[in-house]
């Protein structure tokens, strides 16, 4: 998993008069959660663009002060006109306990199904999983050289060590659709006599 630095400080008071003073100053309130007790700090609203946009999950060692801690993001909340990034959750993270994170979906391979004229649809762009951060990859590969038109990979299928899907097992992920001009006789000419 891929590790991103953030630096923020400690805020003074909490509550909705200082979040809207931090947001007026440039600056996102967040709150960390998940050791002894919940720490209340802000960090400039640039510091999320390397985070947000982007379809990459991160491990996130965020700087206080003289302290540090590893954490992933687990909500944001936005403006819902600006699209501006209001507050920010972190949970802290246990190298002995399991998180649930998303990971993007990564395709390799040249589907048989994609040559004859098929369309490769990604339908889960991220999945979700459960296991401990040290286990957890940059992304989930599948390999789609053994579709063909009309089929498929669902959860199901897929098995990673050390990671538990928690999406259904049925959802498709990726697939080979039919498109237009596509022949779905047998892929070898028959043999001539």
């Amino acid at each position: 998993m891929k590790t991103l630095s953030l630096s923020g400080s400690l805020r003074e008071n909490v509550g909705k008069r200082d979040a809207k003073s931090q947001r007026y100053a440039g600056k996102v309130p967040c709150v960390l959660y998940g050791g002894k007790e919940q720490v209340h700090f802000s960090t400039d609203v640039v510091n999320f663009k390397a985070i947000l946009f982007t379809p990459e999950t991160f491990l996130i060692n965020i700087v206080i002060g003289d302290k540090s801690y590893e954490a992933i993001l687990k909500d944001v909340q936005y403006h819902p006109v600006e699209d501006n990034v209001l507050h920010a959750d972190f949970l802290l993270v246990d190298q002995a306990k399991p998180v649930v994170v998303s990971l993007p979906v990564k395709v390799v391979g040249t589907s048989p199904g994609v040559i004859r004229g098929g369309k490769l649809k990604i339908k889960l762009a991220r999945l979700k999983v459960k296991g401990l951060v040290s286990y957890l990859p940059e992304f989930i590969e599948i390999n789609v050289s053994a579709l063909n038109v009309g089929q498929g990979v669902k959860v199901k299928e897929l098995s990673f060590a050390n990671l538990t899907f928690l999406e259904p097992g049925n959802n498709v992920v990726v697939d080979v659709k039919v498109a237009r001009g596509v022949t779905l006789a047998d892929e070898e000419p028959a043999a001539e006599e």
